[in-house]
């Protein structure tokens, strides 16, 4: 069987199938943004994200401070995405013959970056060689209160369904940059047309962990019933969390948010503005569910927005387009084990 077949959360479903743990210690194993460690008074969240040249990023157009940046933001993401706090990240780095030492620290240097703003520290790592060019993994530590910490599992029939910021910017920022590689070849003075659409831009380059969100709704007194962050893209991530709650759901078109250059993006590209705000990826904002009762408060919580509701499973997932029609919800975001050409 191909790899491609399953995809990747196929794969580590057969792979951690039966898997229980055998340490009281271990409060949640694989299927989460984290694991759950219990210690005393509160639980510890682990999480580990593997980052492959040609496969996650291109150096033709990111640079190594951002990417060192992001490559710690995806991880704080995850911790943030079970109502947790990041302390600690351990990095570990294969390097090809073609990096020097300076690329080495341009790329530490965005990570030291990362932690300073989000006062996590660097505790440890290692490093190896690499055949294939720059390999970079990455394990947070976070930290949460027991009964504070929000998984996948917990949306009910009737919850509101909610994300944070706005979607499908990224995507437009790696076909922008995508587009201006192409352009760029065999010209030497190239300038790429980024005017107008820098923020694009950023949200690929650069994104940022939702913390915020996490102190605002701590603040309102909310805790929502699942979360998850946004990396494979809206409908992937909602499907998720349906799967693992065993409801479905119904989200409206004109709900979901979308940022005034992704639109104009979208139209210069010819492509489908909802498609790419649905399954993009790397957008890392927040999406959750709270109870219904919760309506009014999340409606006064800053960046957030209620894009739809939860529904008995047998009802199934499903999107409301503008003239009324229910589209069903598939999961077609970034799948990094999808087959790939050869060469």
């Amino acid at each position: 069987m191909e790899i491609s077949e399953l995809g990747e959360f196929g794969l580590i479903d057969r792979l951690t199938k039966g898997l229980e743990p055998v340490n009281a210690s271990t409060i949640k194993g694989v299927g989460d943004d984290c694991a759950v460690l219990r210690n005393r008074d509160t639980d510890i969240l682990v999480t580990t994200d593997l980052l492959l040249e040609g496969v996650h990023f291109d150096l033709t157009y990111v640079p190594l401070k951002h990417l060192g940046y992001k490559s710690a933001i995806v991880n704080f993401s995850d911790v943030y995405a079970m109502n947790g706090t990041p302390k600690q990240i351990t990095v570990s780095l294969g390097i090809s013959k073609r990096f020097t030492v300076e690329h080495i620290e341009e790329l530490f240097a965005g990570m030291r970056l990362a932690c300073q703003l989000y006062g996590v520290d660097l505790v440890g790592g290692d490093t190896t060689s690499s055949r294939q060019g720059l390999v970079i993994s990455i394990t947070c530590i976070g930290e949460a209160p027991a009964d504070k910490i929000v998984s996948r599992s917990g949306a009910k029939d009737t919850d509101l369904i909610c994300v944070s910021g706005d979607l499908g910017a990224a995507y437009m920022g790696l076909q922008l940059l995508e587009r201006e590689k192409v352009a760029s070849a065999g010209q030497k003075d190239f300038v790429p047309k980024f005017q107008g659409k820098e923020y694009l831009v950023e949200r690929q380059l650069k994104p940022e962990a939702r913390r915020d969100i996490i102190e605002e709704l701590d603040k309102a007194g909310i805790l929502p019933t699942s979360m998850m962050d946004i990396s494979d893209g809206l409908s992937s991530e909602l499907l998720h969390i349906c799967k693992q709650s065993d409801t479905g759901c119904r989200i409206y078109e004109d709900r979901i948010p979308i940022d005034y250059q992704t639109a104009i993006m979208a139209e210069e590209l010819g492509m489908n503005l909802v498609t790419a705000a649905l399954n993009g990826g790397e957008d890392y904002e927040l999406l959750f569910t709270v109870p219904l009762h919760c309506h009014e408060s999340i409606e006064k919580v800053p960046g957030v927005k209620v894009i739809g509701h939860i529904t008995k499973p047998s009802l199934g997932c499903a999107m409301i387009t503008r003239d009324g029609t229910e589209i069903p919800l598939r999961a077609q975001g970034w799948n990094p084990l999808a087959a790939q050409p050869e060469g």
